[in-house]
């Protein structure tokens, strides 16, 4: 009998190294282009290489900006629901493992029991005690367990990578409000700057109206043009409050008590560095969460087929059991072993057949997920690259407009002042100048706001020498 056995042990060994999933490989996509194409001579740069990497933001240089990213690391709830999530996706990956290993369990049972007597019809009561300890373990031999850790794996790893773009587009929404707040700031200092010229136009036109060297219709001009500025100083003040609350709700904080001291000063863009665009797919981490989840599919293909096939439990169990005398004694030892279960699936009605088409249709859709993803990732980066170099050149024209504008004023003041031309003409050249200055100040924050979207389709931070480098490794995110 013990000889007979050995074949047997031989075969299940052998079967449990098979694997009914489908070898696994990476979705194929288009070539990724040695360069990107709206690579343009404002986007090249050296960057600072003592400069940290994973603090992208610090790219705008602005301190209150550095302490605001701070606290949505730390307080933003929805970086907290992400890091939940990345916590559940791990424990459900522990509990696909578990399985690997036998399951042991103890018992232990006292009962008062009457039986009666077949022969005399008399009840006899006793008292039955037991304890002992059973084991289980699945043979895993068409690879269910196997793939169904695999796919707990890869969907770790995907749930790591979503919470890394979280992160990331938490850091990026910040980022991106903080430069527009910023930028309503320098339109409101320019549009008081201009309410105070456009005062002081008024009470000069009101002393030449006085004395008839003026007529009713340029105070009227004046007073409408006055008016103007200050409506738009409030309206620039409404949409700053509305970016402060969206800023407060960020940084999980009540926008009722919130509040971001006006500044004057509005920073530089950054000059942008660019790197092969095959880099892209090794930092992003929505691609590596695409491509994680397609792996996950394909090792559910392994666990739907295998139900086509027997599932076998080994047991065993063991103890002590009396209904009299002492418990812990030899003759009261009991114990069992052998297959506990044994599943042969014969007629389902099609339903594992269901779970494996629906297996296969899922491993499609993540495939096709990924290869959007991916292209995605490379037009986002053209998009953000185009608006970089063009927003820089229209930045360069706009200046020399604001200078043209500005001197325009001046003559058209001076000329006003000598009467040689009426306040249409100084309405016409300040509302010129104004209007240059604050298309100046929303390129100035469509640049910046470039800059931090460019970081959002990268990835993370640039580098030049050994390629672009991220904050946290997708894979391995630091999510505490």
């Amino acid at each position: 009998m013990r000889e007979c056995c050995w074949p047997v042990c031989v075969m299940l060994l052998l079967l449990s190294g098979c694997d009914l999933a489908p070898r696994y490989t990476q979705p194929s996509i288009a070539a990724a282009p040695t360069t990107f194409k709206e690579s343009g001579p404002w986007t090249p740069a050296q960057p600072d290489d003592g400069a940290y990497r994973g603090a992208w933001w610090k790219i705008i240089d602005d301190p209150q900006l550095d302490a605001l990213e701070q606290r949505v690391m730390s307080d933003s709830p929805q970086l907290a629901a992400a890091v939940a999530r990345y916590d559940e996706a791990s424990a459900l990956a522990r509990r696909a493992r578990s399985g690997l290993f036998p399951q042991l369990d103890a018992k232990a049972s006292a009962a008062r029991m009457r039986t009666a007597s077949p022969s005399t019809g008399t009840h006899i009561d006793y008292r039955d005690y037991a304890i002992g300890a059973s084991v289980s373990y699945e043979l895993d031999l068409w690879g269910r367990v196997r793939n169904l850790v695999a796919a707990g794996d890869a969907e770790k790893q995907a749930s790591a990578a979503d919470l890394a773009v979280v992160k990331l587009s938490l850091q990026a929404e910040l980022a991106d409000h903080y430069v527009q707040l910023r930028g309503l700031d320098a339109q409101i200092v320019l549009l008081r700057q201009t309410g105070n010229a456009y005062d002081a136009a008024l009470q000069l036109t009101m002393k030449r109206f006085a004395g008839g060297a003026a007529s009713e219709l340029d105070v009227g001009r004046a007073r409408t043009q006055l008016a103007s500025a200050q409506s738009d100083i409030e309206q620039r003040m409404a949409d700053r409050a509305l970016l402060e609350h969206a800023i407060a709700v960020l940084v999980g904080e009540q926008a009722s008590v919130f509040s971001i001291a006006p500044e004057q000063v509005f920073a530089e863009p950054p000059p942008v560095p660019v790197t092969a665009p095959s880099r892209l797919l090794q930092r992003r981490p929505d691609v590596a969460a695409a491509e994680r989840r397609v792996a996950a599919a394909n090792s559910r293909i392994g666990v739907a087929r295998a139900a086509f096939f027997p599932a076998i439990t080994l047991g065993g169990s063991g103890g002590v059991e009396a209904t009299a005398g002492t418990l812990f004694s030899a003759a009261n030892r009991v114990w069992a072993l052998g297959p506990a279960a044994a599943l042969l699936p014969i007629f389902d009605g099609g339903s594992r057949s269901a779970d494996l088409d629906q297996a296969r249709a899922q491993l499609n859709e993540a495939a096709a997920d990924y290869r959007q993803t991916t292209l995605d990732s490379f037009r986002e980066v053209e998009d953000q690259l185009a608006l970089i170099n063009r927003l820089a050149n229209a930045s360069q024209r706009e200046a020399e407009a604001v200078k043209a504008a500005q001197r325009t004023t001046q003559l058209a003041n001076v000329q006003y002042r000598e009467g040689a031309v009426d306040y249409l003409q100084v309405v016409t050249a300040q509302t010129a100048e104004l209007q240059v200055r604050e298309t100046q100040i929303t390129l100035q924050a469509r640049r910046l706001t470039a800059c931090v979207d460019l970081v959002r389709a990268l990835g993370g931070s640039w580098e030049t020498d050994s390629g672009i480098t991220i904050g946290a490794n997708p894979s391995q995110p630091a999510i505490r």
